[in-house]
């Protein structure tokens, strides 16, 4: 069954714009390194074309993550139990879920993204596999806390954020991510996180610079939606996607460089880019065991148990809310 119920809607002006995407988009294109955040990558388009990128062949991390999620089912039912509400963080087409949902024995669904008409649809897609399931999508920016419908306020929680999209994020906003995630599910909690492991650098920037350019569109399409979005005029043809390894930071970052000079407009403001000049669109940081832990600590989670493929290349990691203590 699906709910509607603690549907929250995105903060948007009288014109229908998303406020936190103006200001992202016109704040990080003002700086020295124009950037813009990776989650304004996710509209219904974006969130499409990041389907597609999962099952191309050069793009591992989902095969390996639903590879774990397929052969450990019994750990995870023992270690997570059953009856808690899974409160899924950018749920996207939930692909993955079914392969949780069926292990654990949950008492409510909640997926939470940005994209809300892709959202619902996925709600809805797998309201029809569990039929008794109640299921309460939410449309929202989980990178704020979100308050959750009334419906599973007295369960306990599982937190489910697959895919590695933590790394995604410098290290201070995936901590504030963390420990607002924590506010989100409440003290008992537990997190079921993913997170890419550190290997070849030719296999990394394979995966995010594929053969038949879907990522250089998924990229793209950043462009595309703020000229939609934000009455731009940026020259999309002109910008060109480049993945780039950063070793110093353990990191694929992704890039859109001007392959000229040019000029255009975003609601109404000028810019300028220079021939070589990029807009830094996502990072994707790789993690060991030390610095996984280092992270979740550091947001409030203390780890319980990890898995990896058989192959070594993805971790998914059971953290459990850190107890609060006012001293070390």
């Amino acid at each position: 069954m699906t709910s509607n119920t603690g549907l929250q809607l995105v903060d948007r002006d009288e014109e229908g714009v998303d406020r936190a995407f103006r200001a992202d988009v016109l704040e990080g294109l003002s700086e020295a390194q124009k950037a813009v955040p990776a989650r304004w990558l996710y509209d219904d388009a974006g969130s499409q074309l990041f389907e597609d990128i999962t099952r191309i062949p050069e793009y591992y991390p989902t095969r390996a993550e639903t590879e774990i999620l397929e052969r450990r089912g019994e750990e995870f039912a023992r270690l997570i139990g059953p009856g808690r509400a899974v409160v899924e963080f950018g749920s996207g087409s939930s692909v993955k879920t079914p392969l949780l949902l069926r292990a654990i024995e949950p008492a409510a669904y909640v997926p939470l993204d940005i994209s809300g008409d892709f959202l619902r649809a996925a709600a809805d897609d797998l309201a029809i596999k569990f039929p008794h399931l109640p299921v309460y999508p939410v449309e929202a920016d989980f990178m704020r806390k979100v308050a959750l419908p009334e419906g599973v306020a007295d369960m306990p929680k599982l937190g489910f954020f697959p895919g590695s999209t933590i790394g995604n994020m410098v290290a201070r906003t995936a901590v504030d991510l963390l420990r607002t995630m924590r506010e989100t599910l409440g003290e008992s909690a537990r997190l079921l996180i993913g997170m890419d492991l550190i290997k070849d650098q030719s296999v990394l920037q394979a995966a995010y610079d594929d053969a038949a350019g879907v990522t250089a569109q998924f990229n793209r399409n950043l462009a595309r939606r703020i000229n939609r979005e934000l009455g731009g005029t940026i020259p999309v043809d002109d910008l060109q996607h480049e993945a780039r390894w950063n070793d110093d930071f353990a990191r694929i970052e992704m890039h859109l460089v001007a392959q000229k000079d040019l000029e255009f407009e975003i609601a109404g403001r000028g810019f300028t880019m220079a021939k070589g000049e990029t807009i830094h669109t996502e990072n994707s940081h790789k993690f060991d065991q030390r610095s996984s832990a280092t992270l979740l600590l550091a947001g409030g989670w203390t780890p319980v148990h990890r898995w990896t493929d058989d192959a070594g290349r993805f971790s998914l990691i059971l953290a459990e809310a850190s107890i609060k203590r006012s001293a070390p």
